[in-house]
């Protein structure tokens, strides 16, 4: 009781302040690697560390002891090496948040988006129809300077003729992703970082796993035209919505390209896009498509796509991903 009075009596409001902020980072970072390969990999740091101590402590291991306890550093410094990918990414979210917060005063909603998602959408049906593969991606905040540089630049309007000859399977820029920059078509034949994620549905090939990959680590939006099926996707923060029509495609792109980073805005269309939030879970058929896999309905996001897509013709926005 004594000790407990005595640790209460040493706090100070700049105690509370470094106590609360330690966690706060903690918290962060286990937010962080959620999800990823990394939650695994610190579980099983986790234990082998407890359970070598426990066993030194245990045993008196005097020599085992001092070897845990000098390995400590070296851990410490082979974590950026370890977490890359994701510290990387929470670099990257800061920039955004930090491009947000510059920029919000000054962002406007382009009078060419809805020309833009609507040549998108009757490109990917026509390459639909025809068997064409095609594999396109828009920029947003996260620059894709890295990758347009793999391919051929080209500086054209968007349209869906264009876009066309380009996927023609004769065509030598067919192989490849067409990358976007505002209303233009910046480089074609590009090559895309394939996603790591072993947890996907069988049918999705290379584009769809380029899709996911290059959404995972920018803030892109990525649409997917499959070849075999003649299937149209679309992937958006490492999440992919399968099986849309020409209609629900380009609604869907123009809700996206009209919010700075997938952060909703108030905007126009009866006011519903008001409602739309970072596309951390893209639904499809009322449900949410995490890597190509359906799970259950989650959240206001889900709810409002569903509410839009059954006042569309077919009912809804989008058929159920097959597991």
């Amino acid at each position: 009781m004594q000790q407990a009075l005595w640790l209460f009596s040493k706090l100070t409001p700049l105690a509370v302040f470094d106590i609360v902020l330690v966690t706060l980072i903690f918290y962060g970072l286990l937010m962080l690697i959620r999800g990823t390969q990394a939650d695994q990999l610190v579980r099983g740091i986790l234990i082998v560390l407890l359970a070598s101590a426990a066993v030194g402590y245990f045993f008196q291991l005097t020599i085992f002891n001092w070897l845990l306890q000098n390995t400590i550093p070296a851990l410490l410094i082979a974590i950026p090496v370890i977490f890359q990918p994701e510290l990387r990414r929470a670099l990257e979210q800061l920039g955004r948040t930090g491009n947000i917060i510059i920029d919000r005063r000054n962002f406007h909603v382009p009078t060419s988006v809805e020309r833009l998602a609507e040549e998108i959408a009757r490109a990917c049906a026509l390459l639909a129809e025809r068997g064409y593969g095609g594999l396109i991606v828009i920029e947003r905040s996260t620059g894709l300077e890295e990758y347009a540089q793999t391919g051929t630049r080209i500086d054209g309007q968007v349209s869906a003729d264009l876009l066309l000859q380009i996927f023609y399977k004769g065509s030598p820029l067919h192989d490849g992703a067409v990358i976007i920059r505002g209303d233009r078509i910046f480089a074609a034949r590009c090559l895309l970082p394939l996603t790591e994620t072993s947890d996907l549905d069988p049918e999705l090939g290379t584009r769809h796993r380029a899709a996911i990959g290059v959404t995972e680590n920018t803030d892109a939006i990525c649409v997917v035209v499959s070849e075999e099926t003649g299937a149209i996707s679309l992937a958006n923060h490492g999440h992919l919505a399968r099986h849309l029509n020409e209609q629900k495609l380009a609604l869907v792109l123009s809700a996206l390209l009209q919010t700075p980073t997938g952060i909703a805005v108030s905007t126009r269309r009866n006011g519903a896009l008001s409602k739309l939030k970072a596309m951390a879970k893209l639904p499809a058929n009322g449900a949410a498509a995490t890597n190509g896999r359906a799970k259950s309905p989650a959240g206001p996001l889900t709810r409002w796509f569903t509410k839009v897509g059954k006042s569309l013709p077919g009912g809804r926005l989008g058929r159920q991903v097959p597991r």
